[in-house]
């Protein structure tokens, strides 16, 4: 789009390129882009937009490549500072000193204290992101992020998640923000006592507002306490908020009341733009048998497996690179993983040579998925009919280990799903008889823990299914 417009005006350039960015239209920019820093090379601000539409584009290396020709044209532009560390953080290299940098420009930029501490993981200094982070949030306690990302990373490193809410709570029990805060990561961490624990100290303090009750409801439901769960929620009243909709959901599915969960679907399935009761309308078909349910799980277009080894080629080599960007110890708080540890940040964004060759070799399958979907069908959340651009919500690498396993979970920020497999232990026959560590689709065993796979899938090494 850029290419139409008079390029030797810098100041239209980038007005134009930052209004197509705001457009959600990265792909139209790029060779307008690289066209304007050849023209301008002495301007930043070109550097600067090439960097952005790179990094919107997942093109890690020239982004971070773009941003630092930035940097070094101004130095002394906060913003800049902080997109290179960023970009060289998602590109895998060491990025603690740019964060640095970028602070001594804006320091009291939480987004960048963050981004430091995931620079610091990923150079492999655990303790020193806790404790950085640890003296951060004591002198800022209502730093609400800060206090989320210090109790989920110590929970990675082994230590108690809350420790420091509850400290915070101490001088400050009365703030309800963080009360919601302590609830929540107990929930994570899933020690649901500690999380009873959590709403009866709010409710000391606070009393029983509306939106601790609904918390009440939802971890008495997860503790499976189905008549107390069921009192909680009624007396939360009020049918305005999709949140508490979904946990409504998520408890009659548990309590074995599918009919009104339906039901309750169907009053707010038009309004749910995050699609967060979608699966619980799959449960709640296949648990009435009712014939609907094929068009959501049941349909086998949606499934597709594609044995990949020979195209990524040497699987051991990037195993074992794989195994190189686990730093943790235990999985993360709010993630599926049980016994086991996942990468931090995007995978597929860094700038190896080895994933970005199994980054065009997953778009290529995913593309071939898309291309065969069934037509556009209204309303239904997979058969949608804007199918391109194709980008990348998400990735990382999970390492599972002894009896290391998922739970059962969905992945609710991207369109498509998928899980490939890298490198496998050995299976005796009767764990393969069993058909132990296949992937099981249509499950969710923590609520309906009768309810047979929709269906079943071997793993095996190089193999994507979507």
């Amino acid at each position: 789009m850029l290419r139409s417009l008079d390029l030797t005006n810098a100041d239209t350039i980038f007005r134009t390129g930052i209004a197509i960015l705001k457009s959600d239209a990265p792909e139209t920019l790029l060779e307008g882009a690289r066209i304007a820093v050849e023209r301008h090379p002495r301007d930043p601000r070109m550097h600067q937009l090439l960097g952005l539409t790179a990094r919107a584009l997942g093109l890690s290396g020239l982004a971070r490549d773009a941003f630092a020709k930035a940097a070094s044209l101004a130095p002394a532009d906060p913003l800049i500072a902080h997109s290179h560390a960023r970009a060289a953080l998602e590109a895998g290299d060491t990025a603690t000193d740019l964060f640095d940098g970028a602070r001594q420009l804006a320091p009291m930029d939480g987004s960048l204290l963050l981004g430091r501490a995931a620079a610091q993981i990923a150079d492999g200094q655990f303790q020193a992101a806790i404790d950085d982070l640890a003296a951060i949030v004591e002198h800022n306690p209502l730093w609400l992020e800060g206090q989320r990302t210090l109790a989920r990373l110590r929970g990675q490193y082994g230590l108690d998640p809350a420790e420091t809410i509850l400290a915070s709570l101490k001088n400050l029990s009365r703030n309800d923000l963080l009360h919601r805060e302590h609830i929540v990561i107990q929930l994570e961490a899933r020690n649901l006592d500690a999380a009873d624990d959590a709403v009866r100290l709010a409710m000391k303090w606070l009393g029983e507002p509306a939106w601790l009750q609904q918390m009440a409801g939802h971890v008495a439901s997860e503790r499976g306490a189905i008549e107390t769960a069921d009192q909680l929620f009624e007396a939360v009243g009020g049918d305005d908020d999709i949140g508490l909709a979904a946990q409504r959901v998520r408890h009659l599915i548990r309590a074995n009341r599918p009919d009104v969960a339906a039901a309750l679907i169907d009053r707010w399935i038009d309004r749910d733009a995050d699609r967060l009761l979608w699966p619980y309308r799959a449960l709640a078909r296949r648990m009435l048998g009712d014939p609907r349910e094929s068009g959501l799980e049941g349909d086998e277009a949606f499934v597709q497996i594609h044995d990949l080894a020979d195209m990524i080629g040497d699987l051991s080599s990037l195993a074992e690179y794989l195994r190189q960007l686990h730093m943790a110890r235990t999985a993360p708080l709010d993630q599926s993983v049980r016994g086991g540890t996942q990468t931090d940040g995007n995978l597929l964004l860094r700038d190896d040579a080895r994933i970005r060759h199994l980054r065009s070799v997953l778009l290529d399958a995913v593309k071939q998925y898309v291309d065969e979907l069934p037509p556009p069908e209204p309303g239904h959340p997979l058969l949608i009919g804007k199918r391109r651009p194709i980008r990348i919500a998400g990735s990382w690498s999970v390492r599972l280990s002894g009896k290391g396993f998922h739970t059962d979970h969905v992945h609710s920020q991207g369109w498509i799903s998928s899980a490939l497999y890298i490198a496998l232990p050995h299976q005796d026959a009767e764990s393969a008889a069993a058909q132990e560590g296949w992937l099981s689709l249509g499950t969710a065993r923590d609520l309906v823990p009768d309810l047979a796979p929709a269906r079943l899938i071997e793993p095996r090494p190089g193999r994507l299914v979507l």
